[in-house]
């Protein structure tokens, strides 16, 4: 999936604007220039410029200190990249406070049906032998859910 379509959908479950993307990004300690965000939602139609990894990298590990707060006992994990599906789908379920069944139900509300054992093969470390890489399709349905789940709660 591209990093702007992730970044948007986001946007969209969270209902904020340009500014505070901005401020998500600058709680990890990223510096966005007014273009680069300008960028990601010019960009509708999927045929820009995409963000970079690292733009994605800061801005989900700002959503997760915006949402949950920074904590001395868990320093930030160092971005790997590029950043996979698998990657976001942990950032979230980090950020949004979810369990392995909450994630489940997010997935099935968006239209999916997963087992159990399918979904914890997403979550697994990428050399264990159960791992399994998330398409962009259990994504996007897991974001669609997502997004129905917190503008139904907030609005």
């Amino acid at each position: 999936m591209r990093n702007n379509d992730i970044i948007q959908s986001i946007r969209y479950i969270l209902d904020v604007g340009d500014g505070e993307i901005a401020n998500i990004l600058r709680l990890a300690d990223y510096k966005p220039k007014r273009n680069e965000i300008e960028m990601i939602f010019e960009d509708e139609d999927g045929t820009g410029v995409d963000a970079t990894h690292e733009l994605l990298g800061h801005f989900l590990d700002g959503l997760i200190f915006q949402k949950r707060g920074k904590s001395d006992k868990h320093p930030p994990q160092p971005v790997r990249y590029p950043i996979s599906n698998n990657d976001v789908l942990k950032k979230l379920r980090v950020a949004f406070k979810l369990r392995d069944t909450d994630v489940q139900k997010i997935i099935e509300l968006g239209g999916y049906s997963i087992n159990k054992p399918e979904l914890n093969a997403l979550f697994r470390r990428e050399d264990h032998r159960n791992y399994k890489l998330c398409g962009d399709q259990i994504l996007r349905y897991f974001l669609k859910g997502l997004a129905l789940k917190e503008r139904k709660e907030n609005g």
